[in-house]
């Protein structure tokens, strides 16, 4: 029994060291967050429509079904009317809140370098006046497998996502203006 025991201890010893470094992809997260001078009623007003992203610098156009609805579903187009597109499904929606969360069902990891994507954008009143915007998600990178090309890795996937929501909170930014400005 000893002996058993033995081995199974020895076994393990050597296997661990290899499963340690077989690993695939970790969870990554970001959140960007803006204030604006805007009441957050107005804010959401403008961004709380699950089927409207105009407000948007790099969405052409969006289409979808399911209005405000959980497993509303939405389609983005960007940059141009031919451009690259990424469908999205609605799995949360609440006005009192000012909140909605959402994932990705489908886009080319060449236009977004992640999987497995989801997010959460919401607003809420700023001490002192105006509102705090938050745009977070959580996701994984691009590319699956161990040792990813540059381009799909976990730094390409984190800066991608973080420079789609700067570009769309500066928007806002430019559309509200700053607290105290």
């Amino acid at each position: 029994m000893k002996r058993r025991h033995f081995l199974m201890v020895s076994v393990a010893a050597a296997i661990s060291p290899a499963m340690a470094l077989a690993h695939g992809p970790t969870r990554q997260k970001t959140t960007v967050t803006v204030e604006v001078a805007a009441d957050p009623a107005d804010v959401w007003a403008a961004i709380g429509n699950f089927q409207d992203m105009s407000w948007h610098p790099v969405v052409h156009s969006s289409t979808g079904e399911g209005g405000n609805t959980v497993d509303a579903t939405r389609v983005l187009t960007l940059g141009a009317a031919d451009g690259p597109t990424i469908s999205e499904e609605l799995y949360k929606h609440n006005d009192e809140k000012m909140s909605y969360s959402y994932r990705i069902t489908e886009v080319d990891v060449e236009v977004l370098p992640v999987t497995n994507y989801s997010s959460h954008l919401t607003v809420k009143p700023r001490d002192g006046g105006g509102s705090l915007i938050e745009w977070r998600g959580a996701f994984y990178r691009g590319f699956p497998n161990n040792d990813p090309p540059e381009h799909l890795n976990d730094d390409a996937a984190v800066a991608a996502v973080s420079g789609v929501y700067q570009a769309g909170l500066d928007a806002l930014v430019a559309r509200f203006g700053t607290p105290g400005a």
